[in-house]
């Protein structure tokens, strides 16, 4: 019961940003850009559901298209990190004890020694701020996370009787890895997917908040609390608002995630 509650409350908060997000493609109160310094700083009320910030513009828009962007770069870096690291960690499992899994493994410990925000630097001093370049920030710190969960469950698996009998059956690592391995950690790789989405959206703010993000005009809830944080003392609500959604999509993913792996652990299924 614990798990369902978790994973409906999640995905409701979860879902209902990703429901703002593919809205902002077709309609928003008011262009995200459009500017009307008459109207700067008007308080939330009919016409400004939100308020408007410093320059005019509609904040409630702003925080649909932000939802947009963040939801974008951590969707495809959760995928840079599939794709990278879910052939890894097969393949470092399958290698158990080799110079293979040793190299994949130190790989992993070297990224680790750099968090994302110093990749993002190192990237972004090359090629200059962007959100690529935070997707490929986020996306590369992504990899050995996924190549750790897939090997770590992997090699689990590979002391199994019926992997044994599928090597005996005459059929490569490279084969019991794609038949019978994945599909057997795909659920530890769909909690840990909703985990990184979750650390993705936050990462993405952080990097956004110094600069290194979505760059102007494109709004980013990151961005929209660094343009806040000299506003506070008679605009809170240009902080509150950004804060408020980053919080709430973190919290019902992470909510998600907690009710995903209660229902998809047979272990913790037989416990309720």
């Amino acid at each position: 019961m614990r798990g369902r509650a978790s994973l409906f409350i999640g995905g409701g908060l979860a879902g209902a940003f990703v429901i703002l997000a593919l809205l902002s493609f077709v309609w928003t109160p008011y262009p995200y850009a459009a500017m009307d310094i008459a109207a700067k700083f008007r308080p939330p009320g009919a016409l400004h559901w939100l308020g408007t910030d410093q320059f005019g513009r509609d904040v409630a828009a702003q925080l649909m298209v932000g939802a947009r962007t963040s939801i974008a770069v951590a969707i495809v870096a959760v995928g840079i990190g599939i794709a990278g690291g879910v052939p890894l960690g097969l393949w470092a499992a399958a290698s158990r004890g080799t110079w293979v899994d040793e190299v994949i493994q130190r790989g992993g410990d070297l990224v680790f020694a750099f968090p994302s925000l110093v990749i993002a630097i190192l990237i972004t001093a090359v090629f200059g701020p962007s959100a690529l370049n935070a997707i490929l920030a986020i996306g590369i710190f992504n990899i050995p996370v996924f190549a750790r969960v897939t090997r770590a469950g992997a090699l689990s698996l590979w002391t199994l009787d019926y992997i044994r009998a599928a090597r005996l059956a005459g059929k490569g690592r490279a084969r019991i890895s794609l038949e019978h391995i994945l599909p057997n950690v795909a659920n530890l790789l769909i909690v840990q997917g909703t985990i990184q989405f979750s650390l993705g959206i936050l990462a993405e703010a952080g990097l956004s908040y110094v600069g290194l993000g979505a760059q102007p005009p494109t709004p980013s809830w990151g961005r929209m609390l660094a343009d806040s944080q000299t506003l506070m003392g008679f605009a809170p609500g240009l902080a509150i608002f950004p804060g408020m959604a980053i919080v709430l999509t973190v919290l019902g993913l992470n909510l998600m995630g907690d009710g995903l792996r209660d229902l998809l652990d047979p272990r913790l299924r037989r416990r309720a």
